[in-house]
């Protein structure tokens, strides 16, 4: 019985690196400058992966620019922290305290705007790639 489970588990095994195999060697095929590269529709396919990495290029610069924003936001709302130890009052101290509650939330919901606009910006831009070279 056990022989039986192990023979099933290889032949299982070497079924998905065949698999894996396969898709790999059709999967580099599809770059420029691979051998056996020579299809009619190749020359779509280099624009396409053109356009994709431009797209990502967008991507990751809107990317970096979110962060750059998240992280001044977070210097600004830490530093209005170590203000609130300089209250006078407790009435003041709980009013920084709410103020600065709201800068977060509100510093929390524009970034996750951006996050979504980029998302968006990249999901349009997919589109529009995929249904140019469907055409």
């Amino acid at each position: 019985m056990f022989n039986q489970v192990g023979e099933n588990f290889r032949r299982a095994t070497e079924t998905t690196v065949q698999m894996q195999q396969e898709f790999f060697k059709t999967w580099i095929n599809l770059w420029p400058g691979t051998p056996g590269n020579a299809t009619p529709w190749g020359e779509q396919i280099q624009q396409f992966q053109k356009k994709s990495a431009e797209t990502f290029g967008e991507m990751f610069k809107k990317q970096q620019e979110v962060i750059g924003v998240q992280f001044k936001a977070g210097i600004e709302d830490l530093e209005k922290v170590f203000k609130i130890t300089e209250s006078k009052t407790p009435e003041e101290m709980r009013s920084q305290c709410i103020e600065l509650w709201k800068k977060c939330f509100d510093d929390m919901q524009q970034v996750y705007e951006a996050q979504f606009r980029g998302f968006q910006f990249v999901a349009d831009k997919w589109a529009e790639l995929t249904t140019k070279n469907a055409t």
